[in-house]
């Protein structure tokens, strides 16, 4: 499963490590994502879905079902 977020659509990013000799090899940054279970009042049911902090606080603003329906618009989120 790759490491995207369901609702933002955030992914990782590619970067340098750089030592103190300013040496500088790639690494990436990866998103800061959770599994977590959802009721959908709308649909009467569970779901699953792999949010990033920043997901999490737009479910909480807008709400479970504006923010589904706003991330499958953009084409985040395949309903």
């Amino acid at each position: 499963m790759s490491k995207i977020c369901q609702i933002t659509g955030k992914k990782a990013m590619v970067g340098n490590n750089v030592s103190h000799s300013k040496r500088r090899t790639k690494r990436t940054f990866d998103v800061n994502l959770f599994t977590k279970k959802f009721y959908w009042v709308e649909q009467d049911m569970w779901i699953t879905l792999r949010v990033s902090a920043n997901g999490l606080r737009t479910i909480n603003k807008l709400g479970l079902n504006t923010a589904i329906k706003k991330a499958a618009t953009e084409g985040h989120l395949f309903v």
